[in-house]
């Protein structure tokens, strides 16, 4: 094809390629940034970049909190009713993709033994 000609195939196929590269290349604000996860997205202006729920300030981290509490999935709605169920398995199924850097924030976010009241550790069944 002369590359003067402006068939409508070549615009055509000129206008498929542009709108994939957009496509493919605009995912959220500025501020955030790609994640491959349907649910879960880091936003810098949002917990310092902490994995978070899109359209939420709730962190993977809080999820899988109560998640190793021992609360199922479907429990963890009765907790956070502001989320789905679909956000609450893909944050489990990030975590499992992420294990090392969720825990990282999950330990750097644990209140000291010594702040914890008395009356907290013996519910806990903690000395």
């Amino acid at each position: 094809m002369n590359t003067t000609d402006n068939s409508p195939i070549e615009d055509m196929e000129s206008t498929v390629t542009v709108s994939v590269e957009v496509g493919l290349s605009v995912r959220g604000t500025a501020n955030q940034m790609s994640s491959p996860s349907r649910y879960v997205i880091r936003n810098s202006e949002i917990l310092g970049g902490e994995p978070i729920i899109t359209g939420t300030r709730t962190s993977v981290r809080a999820i899988v909190s109560l998640w190793r509490l021992g609360i199922m999935p479907e429990e963890i709605l009765n907790h956070l009713p502001h989320l789905t169920l679909a956000q609450v398995f893909d944050a489990l199924s990030f975590y499992q993709d992420e294990q090392a850097e969720i825990n990282n924030y999950i330990e750097r976010n644990q209140v000291p033994d010594e702040l914890v009241h008395s009356s907290v550790k013996s519910a806990l069944g903690k000395p």
